[in-house]
């Protein structure tokens, strides 16, 4: 039997552990990262600092019935929006870990697009879905309802944002949505598996055991039972001490679930598996025009080895690198999710002009 002292301790290794691999990086900077750094100081700091300091827009959070499953949704609502912004997350879903760059990229936008980003379902706080556990495709086929149900009356152009994993279901919606698609942006994209990571390799494993997916879950969720305080400096200091209060507050209330926890490995058991396959190089060579992918120069989810690949299968498209040193999980900093809000709303802007001209 383990200890009261050893449960804690022994789920907040495996948390950090699994959670610096599946989705947030660790914190420390390699030596050939560490020349990016002055990159920071230029004058565009100036005017991200402003941004940071000032008071703007909320998001608003409410939870989303749809096709007998309910999701977690964050949205602000522009007056006269002239576009849709539509966020679909990485693996963990949980949308709360977005909450910065939602907000970030609506003022970034000058208010002219509303955006909506919409969780995975049962990457959530109570379990809504009774233990259900949810596949890649079941969770693709979800936002692509979102569309045709939350958005089918909407007359102006919609445009996807994807992360992680969420740059592959991104590509999978705009299959099935041309009409109202006009643009998809994947970031840090997940589109295939790659063999020379060993993390991929080891998270795979433990994805494809019942069991051990259940007793890391549990192992996981037993930090749910410490206080509040308790959790939520168990948490900075595991997973980032730069970490945004709203990335805290999120992993304290949704990652330590049991439920949450077994749709995170079973989602990525069914990630592993459909990204055996090839990419539809087809597809991007046919909307190149219509989309654009943002790479980190460190990121075993979305190599620098798939850039090269995709530029090779699909010439002309859009392809950048970050080399700010804010890594896979951009999103729990708010200097991350400013960086890449800015990057999104820059794309946008650039394709909103040229499909005006």
């Amino acid at each position: 039997m383990l200890s009261s002292q050893m449960l804690p301790r022994l789920a907040c290794w495996t948390h950090r552990t699994l959670f610096h691999s599946l989705h947030f990086p660790s914190s420390s900077i390699s030596s050939s990262r560490k020349r990016f750094c002055v990159n920071c100081f230029n004058k565009k700091m100036d005017e991200h600092s402003n941004l940071l300091a000032r008071d703007r827009k909320r998001a608003n959070f409410r939870l989303c019935k749809l096709s007998n499953y309910i999701s977690e949704i964050l949205e602000i609502q522009a007056d006269k929006p002239s576009l849709h912004v539509l966020v679909v997350p990485g693996n963990p879903g949980v949308i709360l870990f977005y909450e910065d760059f939602v907000e970030f990229l609506y003022e970034l936008l000058g208010g002219t697009a509303s955006i909506t980003a919409i969780g995975q379902v049962s990457h959530s706080r109570k379990d809504l879905e009774h233990g259900r556990l949810f596949s890649l495709q079941e969770q693709i086929n979800h936002k692509i309802d979102f569309i045709k149900e939350e958005l089918q009356d909407i007359k102006i152009p919609i445009i996807l944002v994807g992360h992680s994993i969420g740059s592959y279901i991104s590509i999978e919606m705009f299959k099935k949505s041309l009409e109202k698609v006009k643009y998809c942006i994947g970031l840090y994209p997940f589109l295939t598996l790659n063999p020379h990571s060993i993390t991929q390799s080891i998270i795979g494993k433990i994805a494809q055991s019942q069991i051990l997916a259940a007793a890391l879950s549990y192992l996981i969720a037993s930090l749910g039972l410490l206080p509040v305080k308790a959790l939520t400096f168990i948490v900075r200091k595991s997973l980032g001490k730069s970490w945004s209060a709203n990335a805290v507050e999120a992993a304290c209330s949704h990652l330590s679930q049991y439920h949450t926890m077994r749709n995170v490995l079973y989602m990525a058991m069914t990630e592993f598996k459909e990204l055996a396959e090839t990419p539809d190089w087809a597809f991007l060579r046919e909307r190149k025009d219509q989309c654009a992918f943002l790479f980190g120069d460190d990121d075993h989810w979305g190599p620098l080895q798939l850039h090269e690949e995709i530029s090779k299968q699909v010439p002309g498209i859009p392809l950048f690198i970050e080399r700010e040193n804010h890594t896979h999980g951009f999103s729990c900093t708010e200097a991350g999710s400013l960086w890449v809000a800015q990057h999104v709303a820059n794309l946008i802007k650039n394709q909103v002009a040229c499909a005006n001209q």
